[in-house]
């Protein structure tokens, strides 16, 4: 991502360009302004997974550049640092558990994993579910849920189940204001992740019928900050762009939901959720409004930024925050929050105010987002 910070040095920047050499990158000169951005989500059924770079704009949309997949397009995040650690696709509601005393994938069968198949679910309102899912917050380095780290010795590597979530609905008739996240189950495989030479080695298979295990090596890119596998049809895929080339994520998701302020409900499935990229130093923070909300957004100023306000460690920092699904007769749901915006700062370090202006249709379809940013 390419953007200045500072205006008034433009100028300057601009007449130095003639010094730098052909293969030096150029810094372009940044828009005047932000831009309006319709997330293509999808609809109702919510499909897509969309990553925005907020200060990577098209040239000839004016808008910034946005990479979309199908949710149902990955199973598994294999991270492509130093670290051996898997992450599961949060936006089908996965889960994974490890299988008791299981030492030989290919004798693994389905009479020994009947009851966990009842255990490994989302939206139990059972907390202990949270342990068969991914740290909601994203830090997935020092997670102790979901996968484990992967181990050097093979035999240390515990055999899972792995519930591949719920298919994209195939329905149309969905009412307004409403969402249709879960279809039919994708189903189960049993799973074993080993260190391999700059990667992985998953081995894996059906429950039923399963004696014949399927391999595949999947090897680390530094490009990217994970490497991505799709357990169903057995083939890698692209999901993520490059490390430092998103900041913001539109996606359903897997959260932590609570009866109380401290009373966990375990997992849940979330629509029209927002993510950041913390992996590679996104931070955001919400900033509050007693007033006219289009006013006190036009009037924030880069000087008004608050340094200590900014959510590094939590991809969850705008999370759900932007909406509601529970209101009053005088303010039906969903809706926007009409007395916040936020502030993001992007991988590179410049900073972007940014305000939701719909997650419906004219017709009052869910899974029509939109917002406004602007730099400051």
């Amino acid at each position: 991502m390419k953007y200045l910070k500072i205006f008034s040095i433009l100028s300057v920047m601009l007449a130095a360009q003639s010094c730098v050499s052909a293969d030096e990158d150029k810094v372009p000169a940044p828009p005047i302004a932000g831009s309006s951005v319709d997330v293509p989500v999808g609809g109702a059924t919510e499909p897509n997974q969309v990553w925005i770079d907020l200060s990577d704009m098209v040239k000839d949309e004016k808008e910034p550049r946005k990479t979309i997949n199908k949710r149902t397009d990955w199973s598994l995040g294999f991270y492509t640092g130093d670290d051996f650690r898997v992450i599961m696709n949060g936006s089908l509601a996965m889960t994974v558990i490890k299988i008791p005393n299981a030492t030989d994938i290919s004798k693994v069968k389905e009479s020994d994993i009947t009851n966990l198949k009842e255990i490994a679910q989302v939206g139990t309102f059972d907390p202990e579910n949270m342990k068969y899912v991914d740290n909601p917050n994203g830090n997935f380095l020092t997670q102790t849920t979901g996968i484990d780290p992967i181990k050097e010795n093979d035999a240390d590597n515990p055999i899972y189940l792995i519930n591949l979530g719920r298919e994209i609905p195939a329905v149309s008739n969905i009412g307004p204001g409403s969402v249709s996240l879960s279809g039919d189950i994708i189903g189960w495989k049993k799973v074993q992740i080993l260190r391999a030479t700059n990667g992985y080695k998953i081995r894996y298979a059906d429950v039923k019928d399963g004696s014949k295990i399927e391999e595949y090596i999947i090897a680390k890119d530094p490009e990217y900050n994970f490497a991505f596998f799709n357990l169903k049809t057995g083939m890698p895929a692209k999901i993520h762009p490059k490390k430092k080339s998103w900041d913001i994520g539109f996606t359903t998701f897997t959260n932590e939901v609570f009866m109380g302020p401290t009373t966990s409900a375990g997992s849940y499935f979330y629509a029209d959720f927002v993510t950041i990229n913390t992996h590679e130093g996104v931070g955001a923070y919400q900033v509050n409004v007693t007033g006219n909300l289009e006013q006190a957004y036009a009037a924030f100023k880069l000087k008004d930024v608050d340094p200590g306000k900014f959510v590094f460690n939590d991809h969850r920092a705008i999370g759900d925050k932007w909406r509601t699904t529970t209101g009053t007769s005088d303010n039906p749901v969903p809706f926007i929050y009409s007395d916040r915006f936020f502030i993001l700062k992007d991988t590179n370090g410049f900073y972007f105010k940014v305000k939701f202006r719909s997650m419906k249709s004219k017709a009052g379809e869910r899974g029509f987002t939109s917002f406004d940013f602007d730099p400051l």
